[in-house]
């Protein structure tokens, strides 16, 4: 199977009409049926970008996956509202005309404060040269082709292990992805923090996705992330994780939330 880059598939994104935008999503960036989440996230924020570019730094996205994309997705952007300092910009992409993924994505220009610290210290974990194999030989999407990953601690996906919380280190394998949609790639990189609990493989969906940036400098392309995942509990069907990414320096980058939907 031909692969596309993350880049090449980010440069993609060309303009239709009427404040659309057109990309071609292909097989090796599935994960199941649909397209893998952090991909379709960062597709939303470029056409936002390509539309928009001169917006303050990103600090927040609610992403809500509401059906499968693929093959050739569309993306309406349109501004919510536009105040002195922050603006909120939605992407809708479409899959021949059903809704795949809706994405809010708010940019707010600096401010000066009396306050500027980090209150979240980095986790003691081996360093990506101490660190094992993440993914297994067999079961990893189709996606995660793309990407290196490398466990810290915790489990492995479908060990049926008990640990729920888990630090990863992820990087992409493209040299060229950078930027924040980059960053939006690499932050839905690992499964569901549950996954590692199966004893066998079942389906698992995220259903919702909500991020704060906690920075507004991502340089990305070859450079190791340490993501924090950790289910806060699993009942009905459901599970809520949170989730924290690092940069090598140590320095909290990103905080996120996610609902995922178990079929286990």
């Amino acid at each position: 199977m031909s692969t596309t880059s993350f880049s090449q598939l980010v440069a993609g994104v060309v303009a239709a009409k009427n404040d659309r935008w057109r990309v071609t999503i292909p097989a090796d960036w599935m994960q199941g049926r649909t397209t893998y989440g952090g991909l379709s996230a960062a597709l939303c924020l470029q056409a936002v970008q390509q539309q928009f570019p001169d917006l303050p730094p990103l600090r927040s996205a609610q992403i809500n996956f509401i059906g499968p994309a693929g093959g050739e997705v569309e993306i309406e952007v349109s501004v919510l509202r536009q105040g002195r300092s922050v603006t909120y910009i939605m992407a809708t992409a479409t899959l021949a005309g059903q809704i795949a993924t809706h994405a809010v994505f708010c940019f707010g220009a600096n401010r000066e404060s009396r306050l500027d610290a980090d209150y979240t210290a980095s986790p003691t974990v081996p360093n990506v040269e101490q660190a094992g194999p993440f993914f297994t030989a067999a079961g990893a999407p189709v996606f995660t082709q793309h990407f290196e990953c490398k466990l810290a601690s915790g489990g492995q996906p479908v060990t049926g292990s008990d640990e729920h919380e888990h630090h990863i280190w992820v990087r992409h394998k493209d040299t060229e992805a950078n930027g924040i949609p980059a960053m939006l790639g690499i932050a839905d990189m690992p499964p569901p923090a549950v996954l590692p609990m199966f004893s066998e493989p079942a389906p698992i969906s995220s259903m919702t996705w909500s991020l704060n940036f906690l920075s507004d400098d991502f340089e990305v392309a070859d450079n190791w992330w340490l993501i924090r995942t950790a289910a806060e509990n699993a009942r009905h069907g459901y599970s809520s994780q949170d989730m924290q990414i690092w940069n090598e320096a140590g320095e909290l980058v990103i905080s996120a939330q996610q609902s995922v939907a178990l079929f286990y």
